[in-house]
């Protein structure tokens, strides 16, 4: 029986440098730019802070729901929560839950939310189903 086995080079950095392999950092800047292309179209306003910093550990996105409410979001490893009541606030007061996705979050905050998501939902249904007919 032959096996595929492929070389790799030796790290050159140790386990207690603290060194993470490039292939599993994230940017979570561009984590918050997904996050707001997929789920602007159910609210007001999304965008991610340019006036807080973001970089492979954190980054923060304003959000206003359709009920007129701001928040600014955390988004890190972790997941997602509210850390402030308005854009580009962090209130170290606020002591929200996290969230494993923006949908969770949301879903809980805004009805509007919550029922946009389940109109376009409805709609991407009734398409695929048009198109099997």
């Amino acid at each position: 029986m032959e096996v595929d086995y492929q070389h790799e080079e030796p790290s050159t950095c140790s386990l207690e440098e603290g060194c993470v392999p490039l292939g599993d950092v994230k940017d979570m800047r561009l984590e918050a730019e997904a996050v707001v292309s997929d789920v602007l179209f159910a609210v007001t306003h999304m965008f991610v802070s340019q006036s807080l910093s973001s970089g492979l550990d954190v980054a923060y996105i304003n959000v206003e729901t359709r009920e007129g409410k701001r928040y600014c979001l955390e988004l890190s490893e972790a997941g997602l929560r509210v850390v402030g009541y308005g854009f580009d606030q962090v209130d170290a007061a606020v002591s929200a839950p996290y969230h494993e996705t923006v949908y969770s979050l949301l879903d809980g905050l805004s009805p509007a939310y919550r029922d946009a998501f389940g109109n376009a939902l409805l709609q991407r249904l009734e398409r695929l189903q048009q198109g099997d007919q």
